[in-house]
């Protein structure tokens, strides 16, 4: 720790940060809200108006969809969200990732955010925080890695992210995979040099040969609560950093450590519902071992057929089948739960990328449609059962389904699992006032994450 005071907490908003998709943003804002700084999500840039309806809040979020989108996609859109990021005037501002780095140089391009939020915000330098201990992430000498069924994986040997569809991992040095992306120099600042002492050495060394992003190691509180000390001790005003919801973990964690915040806030604990509804566009086996566990324990299990997304007649006459068993499935008194596939060998997987081969249709075209048409089954549900509490499963088919439900603010109300809050919903079109949702990324949450969500995040 540095011997000198630490910098006070100013009052208004302490942070402003940009998701690159929907349920990571919602892990930032997790981490965040329950540290005791009230936060807010919006799902899209707001104007100053609905700014001001959460005037009271200490974050600001923005979750987006970048993660699916090109560098000509961020070129058009990033910079005017940063510019609003800008304008709140917060002492730090951050780029969210996804916790398994999820970026490749044509989609998701990390390293093309980075350098269009170097542009605006001029930063000192950027640091970057990915590992989570809280997510089981870990960051050592640069390479990441991650649980899977409580087992620790190199990246790039990850069951999941070695596999991932679209973003296919094969490297785990993270400097070396952002150097794909970006021209700007990456240094590190590793655990060793923070459990010894000699981060700030480290630091400077790595500024004096030139580095602009800086990737900091997180292995366990005590180097979470250094890299927390460096973002806000040493990165200038305004900071602009990039990373997972890690960055404001390492943040909370330091605040705490200095006596900034109090160490065991208050946490609410939301009620149990009697019938929820969920959809799921993941692939994970993470959430097949979720849809396998809830439909072992009466949830009402609807495949969709995604394969029909590519016509669009066929695909509505699709939704409203399926919308109409989600209906049947709560007149039975059960919990639908409509999904498109369970894990990545499930041959639906391969069926949905072959028409959308045969179709000639981008797997973009086609991932809006699933989305969207998932969101339209799920309103249907929710309007049709009168329910008050729902789920949607799948980072990038979270963002689509819940724009059909017309939500454009989130506010976090109790835990479930680390990285999928539950969250109240806002939204002049949302179906019910005070909708409750948990918007769930296809790695996170325990085999029985669904009926927690049921039950208030009590284990079922």
């Amino acid at each position: 720790m540095s011997p000198s005071a630490p910098r006070a907490l100013p009052d208004g908003p302490l942070i402003a940060f940009y998701g690159d998709d929907f349920t990571g943003s919602s892990a930032s804002m997790e981490v965040l809200a329950f540290a005791g700084l009230p936060t807010v999500l919006f799902l899209q840039p707001p104007s100053r108006k609905r700014l001001a309806d959460f005037a009271s809040m200490r974050a600001i979020g923005i979750a987006g969809t970048a993660r699916a989108q090109s560098p000509a996609w961020m070129d058009a859109h990033l910079p005017d969200i940063f510019r609003l990021l800008a304008g709140l005037d917060t002492p730090v501002a951050h780029y969210k990732v996804c916790s398994t780095f999820d970026s490749a140089p044509h989609v998701g391009s990390i390293g093309r955010a980075a350098d269009i939020g170097a542009a605006v915000f001029e930063p000192a330098w950027m640091p970057m925080v990915v590992g989570d201990p809280g997510m089981g992430r870990y960051q050592s000498f640069g390479h990441l890695f991650a649980l899977a069924d409580g087992i620790g994986y190199r990246l790039d040997r990850h069951p999941t992210m070695a596999r991932h569809p679209v973003t296919p991992m094969d490297e785990a040095d993270l400097g070396r995979h952002l150097a794909r992306q970006t021209e700007k120099r990456i240094g590190l600042v590793d655990f060793v040099a923070m459990k010894r002492g000699h981060a700030e050495a480290q630091l400077i060394r790595a500024l004096d040969n030139a580095a602009e992003i800086i990737s900091l190691d997180v292995l366990d509180r005590e180097t979470l609560t250094e890299a927390g000390r460096l973002i806000w001790e040493r990165a200038g005003a305004p900071a602009f950093g990039i990373g997972s919801q890690g960055f404001e973990a390492a943040l909370v964690a330091y605040w705490q450590a200095a006596g900034l915040l109090p160490t065991e806030p208050n946490l609410p604990h939301p009620k149990p519902v009697g019938r929820i509804a969920c959809v799921s566009g993941s692939v994970s086996p993470v959430t097949a071992a979720q849809i396998a566990h809830a439909l072992d324990n009466g949830f009402a299990g609807i495949r969709i057929d995604a394969r029909r997304v590519v016509d669009p007649a066929a695909w509505e006459r699709e939704i409203g089948r399926v919308g109409e068993a989600a209906l049947a499935a709560l007149g039975e008194g059960r919990d639908p739960l409509v999904y498109s596939a369970t894990g990545p060998d499930d041959p639906a997987v391969s069926d949905f990328l072959t028409a959308t081969q045969a179709a000639g249709l981008s797997v973009e075209l086609v991932n809006e449609r699933l989305g969207a048409g998932l969101g339209q089954v799920l309103r249907a549900a929710i309007i049709g059962g009168g329910l008050t509490r729902a789920v949607i499963s799948g980072g990038d088919t979270s963002g689509r389904a819940a724009a059909q439900l017309g939500i454009d603010a989130l506010t976090a109300i109790g835990p479930l699992d680390p990285g999928s809050p539950l969250c109240r919903t806002y939204g002049e079109e949302c179906p019910v006032d005070g909708l409750e949702i948990a918007l769930k990324g296809g790695q996170v949450g325990r085999p029985d994450f669904l009926q927690a969500v049921k039950q208030g995040g009590r284990s079922s």
